[in-house]
């Protein structure tokens, strides 16, 4: 094999852009927890360096999705992970299930009714504004769900990420501007608002807080299917 088949060989494009890729995560995610600045978030800042790297080096967005899509995977267990923290926290949850079932539904009508106004008023259709509905539900269920009801799953992940990233700043900034006492207030606040990213900031504030918004994360994250499939089969 000669010096340009070795390194633009699937093996090796996989193994290169994986490890950039997860390299400037571990780097961003530092830089994060020393400065704690909004803008340095991983989940905000590490996309953006990845793009002027892969535009830098004019890579097509195809070849690098074909080299890092089994991070993609990795997403549902690290979902699924978040049961640890809530089965400790259980005995708070039985506690307050009536009030966190209220905020669930709210959150789900919110996040859907708001989407599909959304489209509607920026005249947005078809398979653009199915993407658009799963936005409020965790990568690996959004991604699967725009696939199930006619969205494009690459263009759900964009949505999601964003409504993770701005609703996690803006909740972060809510926290101190509300008068919210309680680790349930603001760990619901965080779940519901913005899923995973929402997650991993309530998890920075504390375990209850951590353990609520994991919870809800993932009961809004299967209302919102439930929910979005009627939207779309209405449409």
């Amino acid at each position: 094999m000669n010096e340009v088949a070795f390194w633009t060989s699937p093996a090796v494009q996989a193994c290169g852009w994986s490890v950039m890729t997860i390299g400037l995560y571990l780097v961003v995610k530092r830089v994060y927890r020393r400065w704690g600045r909004w803008w340095q978030m991983p989940l905000a800042l590490t996309p953006l360096l990845v793009i002027g790297v892969v535009l830098a080096l004019h890579v097509p967005y195809r070849d690098y999705y074909n080299s890092t899509g089994w991070l993609i995977v990795l997403l549902g267990p690290a979902t699924v992970a978040f049961a640890v923290p809530i089965y400790e926290q259980r005995g708070l949850i039985r506690r307050y299930w009536p009030m966190l079932g209220a905020g669930m539904l709210a959150g789900t009508a919110t996040a859907i009714v708001t989407s599909w106004a959304f489209a509607s008023l920026l005249g947005i259709d078809g398979s653009l504004r199915l993407s658009l509905l799963p936005r409020s539900i965790s990568t690996p269920f959004a991604m699967n769900m725009a696939r199930d009801i006619g969205g494009t799953a690459d263009m759900t992940a964009v949505f999601v990420v964003i409504t993770g990233v701005l609703g996690s700043i803006l909740g972060e900034f809510m926290v101190t501007l509300l008068p919210l006492r309680s680790a349930l207030s603001r760990g619901a606040m965080l779940g519901v608002a913005a899923h995973a990213a929402g997650t991993a900031k309530a998890h920075e504030l504390g375990t209850e807080e951590g353990s609520v918004a994991g919870l809800l994360m993932i009961l809004v994250g299967m209302l919102n299917v439930f929910g979005a499939t009627i939207f779309a089969a209405l449409r």
